[in-house]
């Protein structure tokens, strides 16, 4: 299966059953266990980045890009904060949800929505921030994806993935992922190392590090910083 297909199927599965889906997990309303067991793992690593930025004390003064904002989880507090983001998703309802939840921040313009997948992306940022989107790239594109990421980064690139270990390997199927009836995009595992491998020849260093695991969720989180 070529990335195009794998790009084809995500872009229409969140445009369709799994925007409604994926909107209540990631919103505040009423979900089953399993569903509010990943809201709960998803937000945790939202923290862990926001709390990253925090601890650096320049969020204000900060341009980042958030590839793959799903419905602005990560990209709303950042512009609250007083950062200049510039987000985009592959999914067009997810950008239209992202812009109904922006309605409230205190400056809009610190925010700017697009509708893009990640080879798309163009633009030069201090900060480039892309979480739980690798899931959806096979190995064989990681590279190519992650030195695109770099050149977008001025300064540090933080990602987040699901990990390829022993015993998440033994539950790689798509329905141990994504919960509901309908299962329809594939979840690719990815090697720690081998990510840091490919950082650190794109010129960076590994910062911070930080792995998020409840029941149906699981994603580490690095930090790397240009050398």
């Amino acid at each position: 299966m070529t990335a195009l297909d794998d790009k084809t199927i995500v872009k229409e599965y969140f445009n369709t059953q799994g925007f409604d889906r994926w909107r209540r997990i990631y919103g505040d309303g009423e979900v089953n266990k399993v569903q509010l067991d990943i809201r709960d793992g998803h937000q945790q690593t939202i923290d862990t980045v926001l709390a990253w930025l925090a601890a650096d004390g320049n969020v204000s003064s900060l341009t980042v890009c958030d590839a793959g904002c799903g419905v602005g989880s990560l990209s709303l507090p950042l512009a609250d904060a007083g950062a200049t983001v510039y987000a985009s998703d592959i999914s067009s309802k997810m950008v239209g949800e992202a812009r109904d939840r922006a309605t409230n921040l205190t400056d809009p313009a610190k925010l700017t929505l697009a509708v893009s997948d990640l080879e798309s992306i163009t633009g030069r940022y201090h900060t480039v921030i892309c979480l739980d989107v690798l899931i959806h790239y096979p190995q064989a594109d990681i590279e190519q994806m992650i030195a695109h990421l770099t050149s977008l980064a001025a300064s540090r690139l933080i990602l987040s993935f699901a990990p390829k270990t022993f015993g998440l390997s033994l539950l790689k199927k798509v329905g141990e992922f994504f919960p509901g009836p309908s299962k329809t995009t594939r979840a690719y595992l990815h090697r720690a190392s081998e990510i840091i491998t490919i950082l650190i020849d794109q010129g960076f260093h590994i910062e911070r590090k930080n792995m998020t695991s409840t029941r149906f969720y699981f994603s580490q989180t690095i930090e790397a910083v240009r050398n």
